[in-house]
């Protein structure tokens, strides 16, 4: 017996110590490591310069006139702009204007439009199929829930409209969406996107597998993996507030084989264009065609392309629909159906062999290029940054990393030799400063598709913002055109005024052959959701004298510099003022 107590003993007593040991070392292990942590802080604050305090300048800067906004700011995302000096009262003219002196940049301007997004919205997995029966298509969504359908985004069942929201989708959000754009059903699918069409899917699916649950609305379900949640809308059409009404496109001849070209028609006495324009809508086609009491329905194609309008008057400026002179010309309109023959996209199946670069100063439209060239080739473009607005929209090459080389091109702001230098070639896409300064300050303060207020424009940070950007907007295109190995030249005016030709030019420089009737799609969907709204301030002129001289000097030095390279120089328009 006391050999057992004695035993028992001795046992407890190692116990005891082993459980010491082990909470010494739990207790020593956390300390290090708060330790580690605290120490990380205490570095990553020293690093960053205070927002009330400038980076110091060179002296040659200072001489030579021209504030980098590298200098001014921190590279911390979406810093404020300091006043570091006085750039529109600066000596020698002959030297601060230079290629010399612009090109010569420090390396932190290429750190201000790093702006990298690390906490992207997790994608939730589907959910299980017990917890479905929680999920109710309640009758608070206004439309009628049809059913689940399979979904195949190759060979889409709902060939209407597309949207994506990877954030905020919901179920009434697409039924609204759908509505308005006068359609029939609102499909959803993997939780984030809503597909438009008036033909209802063939192929059904079990009720549990639209199981995924929507980004934006907790307990409601959102499709699945190659699911749609399809809900019935015709009821909310009436009401719905139509975000694109029908549109007026012009006066044309009308093309000799009227059954060949378009694929429906209607005959009609008394009739109008909403009777025509619905009549197409729902035969899902984006042009409603009026001659005299004949409705045709149809696409932009290259035996009607909408390219050379004829004078209103041989249509009558009533727009009636029976006015049409002689059966030579005809009326036409855009319903609200979206063309969907160009909106298919998909990554690279094989990684890229040239690493192309989208390049742009900020402002300079390079996410309506991007719009423009995925729709046009059918690849993803990517990005140099994360904007999770602009993956929202369906930019799905922004999560994509942007030297994986499976989009097409990729895009950029950066200048500096290193960046340039890495891609194989490039398209430099170029606005007017004027107006490139302009949408990137409506940008900061209001978004991709804002307006700044007027108390931002009259605030201290548009005078400090334009001193520090349009010294970059130059220095941007001078390194492009030095470093560059092989550049494609795209003036944004140009591309506005003459898209095809100008988009035929990327796209054959992207090495991709596309259809003529691809790029009619693409122009007949040419400003997507990319168009600023709001209030837009009318006459407004938020240059000053001194501004305008600063600029026009750094006009004048990139139109000699693309001179020098045999390019051609910059449209006229660019020195107005």
């Amino acid at each position: 017996m006391a050999k057992a107590f004695f035993r028992l003993q001795k046992f407890l007593r190692r116990t005891q110590f082993l459980l010491f040991f082990l909470t010494a070392a739990y207790l020593m292990a956390g300390s290090l490591l708060l330790l580690q942590r605290t120490r990380l802080v205490i570095q990553q604050g020293s690093r960053g310069t205070p927002t009330n305090q400038a980076l110091p300048m060179p002296d040659e800067m200072t001489r030579a006139g021209i504030i980098d906004p590298r200098t001014l700011q921190s590279p911390r995302p979406g810093p404020r702009l300091l006043v570091g000096m006085d750039a529109l009262q600066e000596p020698a003219l002959d030297q601060r204007h230079s290629p010399h002196w612009l090109v010569s940049r420090n390396s932190e301007l290429r750190q201000l439009r790093r702006r990298w997004f690390h906490r992207l919205t997790s994608d939730q997995e589907p959910l299980q199929t017990a917890g479905f029966k929680a999920m109710k298509h309640t009758t608070e969504h206004k439309g009628t829930y049809v059913g689940c359908f399979t979904h195949d985004s190759r060979e889409r069942t709902l060939k209407g409209a597309v949207f994506y929201d990877l954030r905020k989708m919901t179920v009434a959000h697409c039924q609204e969406a759908c509505a308005e754009r006068a359609y029939s059903y609102a499909g959803l699918a993997y939780g984030a996107e809503c597909y438009c069409g008036n033909t209802l899917p063939a192929a059904a699916s079990k009720p549990e597998e639209c199981n995924s649950e929507c980004k934006g609305e907790k307990g409601s379900v959102c499709g699945g993996v190659n699911r749609l949640s399809v809900y019935r809308v015709e009821e909310l059409r009436a009401g719905a507030r139509r975000r694109r009404n029908v549109i007026y496109r012009g006066c044309f001849r009308a093309p000799e084989n009227k059954t060949d070209t378009f694929p429906a028609s209607l005959i009609q006495p008394n009739l109008t264009v909403e009777m025509c324009s619905e009549f197409c809508s729902k035969k899902e086609f984006p042009l409603a065609v009026i001659q005299g009491q004949e409705c045709y329905c149809g696409y932009p194609t290259g035996r009607f392309s909408l390219r050379d309008g004829a004078d209103g008057l041989r249509c009558s400026s009533t727009h009636n629909a029976s006015s049409a002179a002689e059966g030579k010309y005809c009326l036409v309109y855009q319903t609200p159906v979206q063309d969907t023959r160009c909106t298919d996209r998909k990554f690279l199946t094989t990684k890229s062999k040239v690493f192309v670069a989208l390049s742009s100063f900020p402002g300079a439209g390079n996410t309506w290029a991007r719009h423009l060239i995925e729709h046009a080739t059918g690849y993803y473009t990517g990005s140099y940054y994360f904007d999770g607005a602009l993956y929202n929209k369906g930019f799905k090459g922004e999560k994509d990393h942007w030297r994986s080389r499976r989009t097409i091109c990729v895009k950029t702001h950066e200048s500096g030799k290193t960046e340039i230098e890495m891609f194989d070639s490039a398209i430099l896409l170029i606005r007017n400063p004027y107006k490139s300064l302009m949408a990137e300050f409506n940008r900061k303060y209001a978004g991709h598709l804002g307006y700044a207020t007027d108390r931002n424009w009259k605030s201290k940070e548009w005078p400090d913002f334009v001193n520090s950007y349009a010294s970059w907007w130059a220095s941007h295109v001078l390194e492009w055109l030095k470093y560059g190995k092989r550049l494609l030249i795209v003036h944004y005016e140009d591309l506005k005024q003459s898209l095809i030709p100008k988009l035929k030019e990327m796209v054959e420089f992207l090495n991709v052959t596309v259809t003529e009737d691809r790029l009619l799609c693409v122009e007949n969907n040419r400003d997507g959701n990319f168009k600023r709204s709001g209030a837009k301030q009318k006459n407004f002129e938020p240059f000053t004298q001194e501004m305008k001289d600063l600029i026009n000097r750094y006009i004048l030095t990139v139109d000699e510099a693309l001179r020098g390279r045999n390019f051609s120089g910059l449209p006229r328009e660019y020195v107005p003022r």
